[in-house]
Formats: C-alpha cells, sequence, structure tokens
C-alpha cells in the first residue's frame, strides 16, 4: 500500500473521531497518531488533508448533498461522510492530485471501511461532485 493511501486513511481515522467529538483538529490529529504509532512519512500530508476538509467543511457538505440526491448529509453514515469530505476536498482544492485518483482512492477505502454499498455509494456521489465542479469549469 502506497504512502499517500496511508495517509488518507489516517485523515479518515481523524475525520472519523471528529464526527463524535469535534475537538480541535490538529490536537486529535496529534493524538491518534501517538495512539496508533502512526509513521512519520504519511503526518504532514495526512495533517494537510484534515486541516483542510475541516476548514472547507460547510462548503464540502454543501456540495455533497447536492451530489446525493435523496441522501441529507446528516443521514449519511459517518465513516461515508468523512470518505466523501476527504475526496471531494481532494477534487476540488489540491490541483496536483488528479481527482479521477481522488475517486478511485476514495471508493477503495470505502470498500475496506464501509458497508457493503459504500463503494458504489461513494462512487456516484464523488462522480456527481466531479462532473459537475471540475468538468464544468
Amino acid at each position: 500500500m502506497g504512502e499517500r493511501r496511508r495517509a488518507r486513511e489516517l485523515a479518515i481515522q481523524v475525520l472519523f473521531h471528529l464526527e463524535f467529538s469535534p475537538d480541535d483538529p490538529s490536537e486529535v490529529f496529534d493524538l491518534i497518531c501517538e495512539n496508533f504509532d502512526a509513521r512519520k512519512s504519511i503526518r504532514d500530508f495526512s495533517k494537510k488533508l484534515v486541516l483542510g476538509v475541516w476548514e472547507k467543511k460547510k462548503t464540502l457538505d454543501k456540495v455533497i448533498s447536492e451530489a446525493s440526491k435523496n441522501w441529507r448529509i446528516e443521514r449519511m453514515a459517518r465513516l461515508d461522510r468523512s470518505i466523501l469530505r476527504l475526496a471531494a476536498f481532494e477534487i476540488m482544492f489540491i490541483e496536483d492530485i488528479p481527482p479521477k485518483v481522488s475517486l478511485d482512492e476514495a471508493v477503495e477505502i470505502g470498500k475496506k471501511f464501509g458497508s457493503e454499498d459504500s463503494g458504489r455509494y461513494i462512487n456516484g456521489v464523488l462522480d456527481n461532485i466531479y462532473n459537475t465542479t471540475v468538468k464544468s469549469d
């Protein structure tokens, strides 16, 4: 498994924790890194993702809500919501990562950690985000 995948998985752990306890994301990040012995080589990218998602959370939630027909953001599974926020952040705000890579990574993480339907659901929402925000630019 690549370094970026590991960094994304660490970021998902932090974002998922923040779903239950919306503390300071930097402190939560450090706590999780210490408790799960996260490799130093993945921490910078992972922290960039966590802090970016946290900063843009309202924008991301709006875009995700619009892209997920018939599903309010509050009703989504917390893990799926965390994965969607992370991938949408990458797609919309990190220019050096191709959107298709972010989408594929999110689907794989959803399949690994989510429910049986998470991969398909995440793919559909992110594909809609990609087609309406990136392709339309």
